[in-house]
């Protein structure tokens, strides 16, 4: 066993990777035993300060000494407890009494499990949702200084994956970051709309707060409202079963979701650049590519990130079967199966935009490969400009068009069947259907970049520049090192 930090670590029983290997120490703490727990007592101890605002006989000093144990969990015992009830809640309600044995009777007054369990998981929800947020405003902050830097190199632009009209890098790079940007929009929405469960009761129904209050409605509709602001919530969901509905859960991780298309897609792009040599994720000194073949620079990183990806896209798919299988007020089948899902989802796309972070921070990009790429395949995007500047020149344009046709084939062919450079330009060179028409400039590549640098500059101006403004040194945040 191994001792790390204050974790001890058994090398003879299963670890999840995601804690082991790839998500922070942030993300990780966040969905730990200790958080958890710890939310559940707050939850108590605002339970109870609303109970006694509210008439209810509770005194000062069951609240304060509620209020000095709230971290101080006797795990051991708990679990003791949980052996013999098999009920986690009241196990930890009695480890609770335990350790503060004036307010044991007082403990949970009027609520049932899901007050602390449900409303625990919103509170962690919002915050790892927070997390995900600042990790998410940097890779935006990081992309779009990348694509301000190569705002103008061309690079030859892809449809179908076959060569299409030229871009600019920095330009391809918006398109990454613009996905970036439609996810922060939606997890912005789903902070703003996400509420507190509050305190409904056993179905909902708040049946056990009729009679803690002697049927007094406004005090009943306080006690939830003043308990929801106690936890940081501007309200709490208007009607709920015994839980909040699952939906909540299913929308949050379709954000998710979103962020891992987002950077597959990127990091699927960048796998294939630096296939071609055009870009390179960062490659660290010592660092090897292959067991067997010394001289390979594998992108294991946009690899990496694609895998993470992946496993958080098929994530939603397994809460959507929870929603739909809530019957009535509710089933306990969701329990084990969220404990699973929520903190795993979290855990991945925090791995996954520390990964994209690092390797946008330390992206190499290749001007000279970029440029023999495109000069290769250059000559044919000039035909459509050399094709209209020989009709202004008197050309037929029907004409005209067939003899490209006929020198494009034949370059082509030459391309494909004997590996030799691309000669269109030279064919129309010597074709006298082309000879008022000034040929010198057609293989400028910025010619063909339309308006790509100064999108751009827009994009950045008013696209990221009001999300920096937002945020401000969100995005300036040190990039986090990788585990391994």
């Amino acid at each position: 066993m191994d001792l790390i930090g204050k974790r001890i670590v058994s090398h003879d029983v299963y670890e999840n990777p995601l804690i082991k290997r790839y998500a922070s120490k942030p993300m990780a703490e966040l969905w730990s035993e200790q958080r958890k727990h710890s939310t559940w007592r707050r939850l108590w101890v605002a339970l109870a300060e609303a109970e006694r605002e509210l008439g209810i006989e509770i005194s000062e000093s069951q609240i304060s000494d509620l209020r000095s144990a709230i971290d101080d969990i006797d795990f051991p015992l708990a679990a003791k407890y949980e052996k013999e009830l098999r009920h986690d809640v009241m196990a930890h309600v009695h480890a609770y009494g335990d350790r503060c044995p004036s307010a044991r009777g007082i403990i949970h007054l009027g609520a049932t499990s899901c007050y602390v369990t449900d409303n625990t998981d919103l509170i962690l929800i919002r915050e790892a949702l927070q997390l995900v947020q600042s990790r998410l405003v940097a890779v935006i902050d990081e992309l779009a200084k990348f694509a301000a830097q190569y705002r103008e190199l061309p690079c030859l632009g892809f449809t179908h994956l076959q060569p299409a009209q030229p871009t600019t890098v920095g330009k391809r790079a918006t398109l990454w970051c613009y996905d970036l940007v439609l996810d922060l929009a939606e997890i912005e929405y789903r902070l703003a709309a996400l509420k507190c469960r509050g305190v409904k009761g056993t179905t909902g129904t708040q049946a056990s707060f009729m009679t803690l209050f002697n049927g007094d409605h406004a005090k009943i509709e306080e006690l939830d409202r003043r308990v929801s602001a106690k936890m940081g919530f501007e309200s709490a969901y208007a009607v709920t079963g015994q839980t909040y509905s699952r939906k909540v859960d299913a929308q949050v991780l379709d954000v998710l979701s979103g962020i891992a298309q987002s950077a597959h897609k990127a990091g699927t792009d960048l796998r294939i650049l630096q296939s071609r040599k055009e870009l390179e994720e960062p490659f660290e000194k010592q660092q090897i590519g292959s067991s067997a073949m010394a001289y390979k620079r594998n992108p294991m990183r946009s690899e990496r990130m694609c895998s993470l990806a992946r496993f958080a896209m098929n994530l939603p798919a397994n809460l959507a079967q929870t929603v739909a299988t809530q019957w009535l007020e509710r089933t306990l089948d969701d329990s084990a199966n969220r404990r699973l899902v929520l903190p795993q989802a979290f855990l991945a796309i925090d791995a996954v935009l520390i990964l994209y972070r690092n390797i946008v921070d330390g992206l190499v990009v290749y001007p000279k490969v970029i440029e023999k790429h495109l000069a290769e395949e250059l000559p044919f995007m000039a035909t459509e400009e050399i094709l209209m500047a020989g009709v202004q020149s008197g050309g037929d344009r029907q004409e005209l068009h067939e003899r490209i046709r006929v020198h494009s084939q034949a370059a082509a062919q030459q391309v494909k069947e004997f590996g030799r450079a691309n000669d269109l330009l030279e064919r129309l060179k010597t074709d006298t259907a082309f000879a008022a028409v000034d040929l010198g400039n057609a293989l400028d590549a910025r010619r063909f970049v339309g308006r790509a640098p100064e999108q751009v500059d827009t994009f950045i101006a008013n696209v990221v520049e009001p999300i920096r403004q937002r945020y401000g040194s969100l995005g300036n945040q040190q990039s986090e090192q990788l585990r391994v």
